[in-house]
C-alpha cells in the first residue's frame, strides 16, 4: 500500500507516461526522410521506409555498446552510418539529427499529464528521471521539475538502482522518502522497488503485472493521484 506519509519527492518518466512516444517518434522520422529527400536524396532513396534506418540503428547499437544509454548519439551515428553506406557526406549527419531531434520534442501530451505535473509540482519537488532523449525546456515543462536525470548524462539507465539514486539526491532526500511514477513494469516500477522507493505503476492499458514483487499503488490515470496524494 501507498505511504502518503513517507513522500518528500517525487521521480516521474517521461515517454509513455506524460506523452506517447512512438506517434511522435514516427513524426521525427518522417522529418528526417523529408530532410534527407532534399539534401541527401542518395540516402533517401536506400533508407526510404523508416524500418530500414531503424534496422541500421539497431545494427550500429550492436557495433557501438559505449553508446547504449546514449539515444542522442546513437540516432546521429546510424544517420552518418546511413550517409555513408549511400556514398554521400557523413557530415550531414549533425543537421540531419537536429531536423529528426527538434520534431522528436514536440509531443502530444496525455490529456491527465499537465494537471497532475501541477498539482504534483505545487507539493513536491519533481525530478524527471528517463532513459529517453527528451528535452523539458524544448518541451515547455521544465519550470515544473527540480531537476532531470537522464541515462545519457548519467552512464547508466533504468532499472539500475544508481539511477534512481541519483534522483534522489537531485530531489535532496533519500530514496524511501520517493514516489517514483511510471508506465514500464520493470524499467520503472520494479527499479523503483529494487531502488527503495516507493512505486506508482501507471497502466494505461489494463496489462497484467508481470512480476513477484508488486507495485505500492497502481494508476489508470495520473489524476488518480489527486484522490491520493491530499
Amino acid at each position: 500500500m501507498l505511504d502518503v506519509g513517507k513522500i518528500r519527492a517525487i521521480t516521474i518518466d517521461l515517454d509513455d507516461t506524460l506523452w506517447p512516444i512512438w506517434p511522435t517518434i514516427e513524426r521525427a522520422e518522417k522529418a528526417l526522410h523529408h530532410w534527407l529527400c532534399e539534401h541527401a536524396p542518395m540516402t533517401a532513396a536506400l533508407f526510404a521506409n523508416p524500418a530500414a534506418l531503424r534496422d541500421i540503428r539497431a545494427e550500429m547499437t550492436g557495433a557501438r555498446p559505449d553508446l547504449k544509454h546514449d539515444m542522442s548519439a546513437l540516432r546521429r551515428e546510424s544517420i552518418r552510418l546511413a550517409l555513408y553506406r549511400a556514398g554521400e557526406d557523413p557530415q550531414m549527419a549533425d543537421p540531419a539529427f537536429e531536423v529528426f531531434f527538434a520534431e522528436r520534442q514536440r509531443v502530444t501530451l496525455f490529456e491527465d499529464a499537465l494537471p497532475a505535473l501541477e498539482y504534483l509540482s505545487a507539493r513536491y519537488p519533481l525530478v524527471a528521471l528517463s532513459n529517453g532523449n527528451a528535452d523539458l525546456h524544448r518541451i515547455g515543462l521544465a519550470h515544473l521539475f527540480r531537476a532531470s536525470i537522464c541515462a545519457r548524462e548519467f552512464g547508466v539507465g533504468k532499472p539500475d538502482p544508481r539511477i534512481f539514486h541519483a534522483a534522489a539526491g537531485a530531489a535532496e532526500t533519500m530514496p524511501q522518502h520517493i514516489l517514483h511514477i511510471g508506465d514500464d513494469a520493470t524499467l520503472d516500477a520494479l527499479g523503483a522497488l529494487n531502488a527503495g522507493m516507493q512505486a506508482a505503476w501507471l497502466n494505461r492499458s489494463d496489462a497484467i503485472w508481470p512480476h513477484e514483487q508488486e507495485p505500492h499503488i497502481e494508476l489508470a490515470h495520473l489524476g488518480d493521484l489527486s484522490d491520493l496524494i491530499p
